[in-house]
Order: structure tokens, then C-alpha cells, then sequence
């Protein structure tokens, strides 16, 4: 079986790298050795010299210079590429700072320097990774240590006989509320580390604007308790994609409304279609964002009101970004302090 290879070209290669003068250097070397060979044959020649003897002369002549010409070359080379693989040995220890610095004057680009490019481009995803997992591992070892400190405070209270009936039913609530934030945390973050790891999803053909009805129905309960009106409008729309997934996105996207929105204020689903696009916008009349928390507003773990992060963990829109990637789809914020936040995702229809 022959199997051909098609080398891809890359455009960002701009000029080739030359050897001209590295040739140069080995023919003139050359050039060297066969007139000192010629001289001292002639030499020896005029003096009626054994041909053996000059044989032995004009090899050790031509080894000699082709050692120096070796080990010349080979500190040249060495000298080339030490510093370039001692950068990356310390990036492979674990040091992301370091870079590969340009072999070349002129600013043209040549394969070498690409590949010095793209090494650098890595360090910087390497670093950026690595710090990611520096904060997620702050963050949740914050957001895990907080409720169990309650739990732990709340249960060595309730250890004392003396201690009234209606403390202990009330520090018992307590215990509840943050056994259930943690146990959300858990389980955000193990959908979130299975999301991070999963590339394909099961797609089926689902009406949408039920599925964000049911939605609706069951966080009535939510609207009702906190006074919240409701602005419905849904056009009859089929989609083809994870139906499981999206369920996600709207429960948190909904939740994250009735969470913001004041008492007496409202609530917007709008579901419309626009020729091979599936628009969806969730809109609030709550406090709103600064430009500041719309910009990380997907980030893990970024609360920007902290009045709320008793009844959050910053999870929640980053497993709603992570999701919309996956379904190759889009998500925007609009928002201004005062006066309300609107989610739009835009989707495909199959």
C-alpha cells in the first residue's frame, strides 16, 4: 500500500534559512587543504623526498585541519542550540517564564523561528493553565471550607443538652442549608470536570419551546416566593441537540434572574426564530452588572455581587459557557447597574 504525504504549507513562513555561509566556510576549508597539500608536495618534491614520507606529511596535514574544522563546527552547532535546550529543559521542570529567544536579526521567519513561535505560544497556554489551576484549586478549597466550617460550628453547638428547643430546629436548618450548598458544589464541579473532558454530544430532535416551559414551571414555585413576574413568549421551535445539556443552561439561566431580580420586578423568556438561528434571551429588571463583571461574568468562581454569594457558588454561568461552546452555539450579556441583565443564546437548529 503506498500511503503519499502532502507537506502543508505554512503561511507565516516568509523566508528560508541559508547555509550559504556555513558552505562557504567548509569550501574555503577545503580549498585550504589541497593548496597546503599541493605546497608541501611540491616542496618535498624539489628536496627528492620520499613519496611515502610526503604521502604521511600530507595526511597528517589534511587530518589536522579536518579535526579543527570538526571540532569548530561542532562548538558552532552546540553554541546554537545549548541555550535553546536548556529554556526547554527548564519549561519541562516546570518553569513557565522562560522563553525561546529568536535566532535571527531581520524580522523574517523562517521554519525555525516558527517553531520557536509556536513553542512560546505553548509556554503561554501552559502558564495560563497552570494558573487556572492554581485559582480553581484556591477557590474551591474556600468554597468547600465555608459551609463545612458551619456544619462543623452548628453541630458542636447542638452537643449541649441545655441548648432550647426552637436553637436546636433552627441551627438544624442551618446545617441543612449548607449541606445542601455543598453538596451543589460537588456536583457543579463533577459536571463541569465532565463537560471539560467531553467532545461529543447526543443530539435529538426536541421542541424547545416546551422543554423552556417546563423549564419555567418548575422554579414557579422560586418566582412565587420572591413576587416575580413573568414575561412569556415562545414560538413553536424544533431543534436537533443535547436536550439534557440545554435543560442546564435554562434552569441556571433562570435561576441566576429570579436570584437578581427584586421583589415586584420581571422576568423575560423570549424564544424566537430567525432563518437557520434559534434565538433565546433571558432578561431581568434586577440590579444589574458593571462592565467590569460582564467581562468575567463566565469566569469559575468570579462572584461580582458578593451581597449574593451565600445563595451562589460562580459556577453556574461558567457550566452555561461550557455547555453553549459544546453545542456550538453563542451566549451574550447586556447589562447595566440598575437596570437589569439580558442572557442571549443563539443556537443552530440542527
Amino acid at each position: 500500500m503506498k500511503v503519499e504525504y502532502e507537506e502543508q504549507k505554512d503561511n507565516r513562513i516568509n523566508s528560508r534559512r541559508s547555509f550559504v555561509k556555513e558552505y562557504l566556510i567548509v569550501f574555503a576549508v577545503v580549498l585550504w587543504c589541497c593548496s597546503g597539500s599541493i605546497l608541501i608536495f611540491n616542496a618535498q618534491m624539489q628536496q627528492n623526498a620520499d613519496p611515502w614520507f610526503m604521502v604521511l606529511i600530507g595526511s597528517s596535514y589534511v587530518l589536522f585541519i579536518g579535526v579543527v574544522v570538526y571540532v569548530g563546527i561542532k562548538i558552532l552547532i552546540r553554541s546554537s542550540f545549548t541555550k535553546p535546550i536548556h529554556e526547554i529543559r527548564k519549561v519541562a521542570e516546570g518553569d513557565f517564564t522562560v522563553r525561546v529567544h529568536s535566532q535571527r536579526k531581520d524580522d523574517k521567519k523562517d521554519e525555525v523561528e516558527i517553531l520557536i513561535d509556536d513553542f512560546n505560544r505553548m509556554i503561554e497556554e501552559l502558564a495560563s493553565i497552570e494558573t487556572l489551576k492554581g485559582d480553581f484549586i484556591t477557590n474551591i478549597s474556600h468554597e468547600i471550607k465555608t459551609p463545612l466550617s458551619v456544619i462543623q460550628n452548628y453541630a458542636s453547638v447542638m452537643l449541649k443538652e441545655s441548648l432550647p428547643i426552637d436553637k436546636r430546629m433552627e441551627y438544624t436548618d442551618t446545617i441543612l442549608v449548607a449541606s445542601k450548598k455543598l453538596s451543589t458544589l460537588v456536583t457543579t464541579v463533577l459536571k463541569l470536570n465532565k463537560l471539560d473532558n467531553q467532545k461529543i454530544i447526543k443530539k435529538n430532535t426536541y421542541s424547545l419551546d416546551e422543554q423552556l416551559r417546563c423549564s419555567i414551571l418548575a422554579l414557579e414555585e422560586k418566582f412565587e416566593e420572591k413576587d416575580v413576574m413573568l414575561d412569556v413568549e415562545l414560538d413553536e421551535v424544533m431543534i436537533t441537540t443535547d436536550e439534557n445539556l440545554m435543560e442546564m443552561v435554562w434552569n441556571n439561566l433562570l435561576t441566576n434572574s429570579i436570584k437578581f431580580t427584586e421583589s415586584k420586578g420581571t422576568v423575560r423568556i423570549k424564544l424566537k426564530k430567525e432563518n437557520d438561528k434559534i434565538i433565546v434571551s433571558i432578561s431581568d429588571t434586577g440590579c444589574g452588572m458593571s462592565k467590569k463583571t460582564v467581562e468575567h461574568v463566565f469566569d469559575r468562581f468570579y462572584q461580582g455581587d458578593t451581597s449574593h454569594s451565600s445563595i451562589g457558588n460562580g459556577l453556574g454561568l461558567s457550566l452555561v459557557k461550557r455547555i453553549i461552546d459544546l453545542v456550538e452555539g453563542k451566549i451574550k450579556v447586556d447589562s447595566e447597574c440598575g437596570k437589569g441583565t439580558e442572557f442571549t443564546v443563539t443556537l443552530k437548529e440542527n
